[in-house]
Formats: structure tokens, sequence, C-alpha cells
């Protein structure tokens, strides 16, 4: 399976246009058990999103006192007043195409401090939104898929490893690497193209080599023991 955005996305998108009403906004929502939703024009073009805490700005306003500074931006008191869609939500929306990875997503959601990103594709067309929760689906996958994965493709495609000369074991989505790799260097990168992979929680690394590239190109005997700098002999 293709881990990306498109593949966990909600495509039963709950959308509003910049001209509903408040209320009816606040019902849709209701209704459909959704705490946003993207505010799209008549082609599907996402022009914003309007979500619970874009309507909460109204009872704020009711609840304010006189010098209260409880609505601050200045954006956020005209917001308070809005009586359609186009006037509440949040725009430019923080969108993300279809075929973005799940990393990108999240890291994308972290940095612009959003919980759901509306799914555009090369047109700015809405195609789905995904959410926090649909990110982390990725670690439903079973150890299996995750073995078989890191064995074929970054074993044997990316780094041209024989996945016989190493043992991958997975449980609970932590990966065990044990065996023997070509050089000392190789090992760190294996280990780090394996954590990876989506759907890996951690990396056990205990992978051995047969060459030490990181002492001026002196061979190691990858049976010796290995100590640590303060450790040797």
């Amino acid at each position: 399976m293709n881990w990306n955005v498109a593949a966990v996305m909600t495509t039963d998108v709950v959308t509003v246009g910049p001209d509903t009403v408040y209320k009816e906004v606040v019902e849709r929502l209701h209704d459909r058990r959704v705490s946003a939703a993207p505010v799209v024009d008549t082609e599907s073009r996402v022009l914003g999103v309007v979500s619970e805490a874009d309507l909460l700005l109204k009872e704020e306003r009711r609840d304010s006192r006189p010098g209260s500074s409880f609505l601050r931006p200045h954006g956020d008191a005209a917001r308070a007043q809005a009586l359609n869609a186009a006037a509440l939500m949040t725009s430019p929306a923080v969108t993300v195409g279809p075929d973005a990875t799940l990393t990108e997503a999240a890291r994308l959601m972290h940095r612009r401090r959003v919980k759901r990103l509306p799914v555009v594709d090369a047109d700015g067309r809405l195609v789905g939104i995904v959410s926090r929760a649909d990110l982390i689906q990725v670690y439903l996958r079973s150890d299996d898929s995750i073995a078989t994965e890191i064995r074929d493709e970054v074993l044997l495609r990316e780094l041209a490893i024989d996945p016989d000369t190493v043992t991958v074991t997975v449980e609970e989505g932590v990966v065990r690497l044990e065996g023997q790799v070509e050089t000392k260097s190789l090992a760190p990168i294996t280990a780090r193209l394996v954590g990876a992979v989506q759907g890996v929680v951690a990396v056990e690394n205990r992978l051995r080599w047969k060459l030490d590239d990181t002492a001026l190109g002196v061979p190691e005997d990858p049976l010796a023991p290995r100590y640590s700098a303060d450790e040797r002999p």
C-alpha cells in the first residue's frame, strides 16, 4: 500500500459555500459530527476553512464586558459579527496535495498549528480532507506488512543488500535489525531508512559489518568484540 495522504483521507467531505449563513454552518457541523468544514466555491475550489473555534467567537463576544480584551486580535472581533461563512472563515486555507507523504502532512499540521488539512488537486479543487486521526492510521499496519516492505523496498531495492544477510524482526511496530552489512557506515544508514518506513515506531540496530570504512579504510574483524573508544584495551 502506498501510504500517502490519498490513502488515508476522507473523501466524503462536509463543505459549505461562502454565502452559507451562520446557523446553517452550525447545523451542518453538528449533524455530520465534524469540527470544521472547508468553504468552497461553485467549482469546488477551497476558499478557506470554518471551524468550531471560529463559530465560538460569537459566543465570546456575547459574554464580553466593557473594556474586556477577550477578542484579540482585532480581526477576531470583526469575525464575531459574521453572518456567513465568507466572513467567518480562516483564509487562505492550509492545504495539502493527495500525493504528499503522511510525514509531510504531519509536519505541515504541526508547523501551521492546524488539526486538519483540506486535500486539493493541482487546480486547487477539493478532493478530500485529512485529520490528525487519519495520519496515525499508519500505525495500525501489521508487523508482517512492515517487515515485508523493509526487506523488499529498503534492503533489496534501495540499498542492494541481500535480505538473507539481515534478519528483520518486527513486534508492535518496533523493528530489530540483526545480521551483517558490508561497511560500518552502512549500518546507521540502513537503520535510518528503516525508521522512515511508515508505521515503524522505533528501530533497534544490532547490525554488524565486514569493513570499518570510518577508520581510514582499515578493515575490522566482524566477529571481534566491539568496544567504545574508552573501553578499548
